[in-house]
């Protein structure tokens, strides 16, 4: 099926970047306000449903570096590592917790499990909902 969109074609291309600029945004604010892994993944899959409507879901398949699937069981291979980090401290299994290291530019810098967990979350989200948009689109 040829689309001839051009006006959503040009469109497109500017509110993608906008899309995955707010998803980035929405992720690292979850912390201090509403966001975070999930909500920043359904924001950056939201850019690629528009590119598949916009163009095509190959061209989706092709832009992206990674296959959703491993994306997704990689997500959580990261989230249940940073849920056992606290076993090796001494706490409960999910208790977040804080590794301080000396990094070059940043000096003595604290790195949260919390965050690696989000990270985790944001994988697994946008792995799941890209293979499951990417098998209804191909089923059509």
């Amino acid at each position: 099926m040829k689309n001839n969109d051009v006006l959503l074609r040009m469109a497109s291309q500017i509110i993608v970047f906008i899309i995955l600029i707010f998803g980035a945004d929405s992720f690292f604010s979850g912390h201090n306000m509403p966001g975070g892994g999930f909500i920043g993944g359904l924001i950056i899959v939201s850019a690629f449903v528009l590119l598949a409507i916009a163009y095509d879901l190959n061209l989706v398949k092709r832009i992206l570096p990674f296959n959703p699937l491993r994306l997704a069981g990689a997500g959580l291979l990261v989230i249940l590592i940073s849920s056992s980090i606290s076993l090796f401290k001494g706490e409960a299994f999910l208790t977040h917790t804080t590794v301080y290291v000396e990094l070059p530019l940043f000096g003595h810098t604290g790195l949260y499990t919390s965050t690696l967990f989000d990270v985790g979350v944001l994988m697994v989200v946008l792995g799941a909902i890209l293979t499951i948009i990417i098998a209804i689109g191909e089923s059509d």
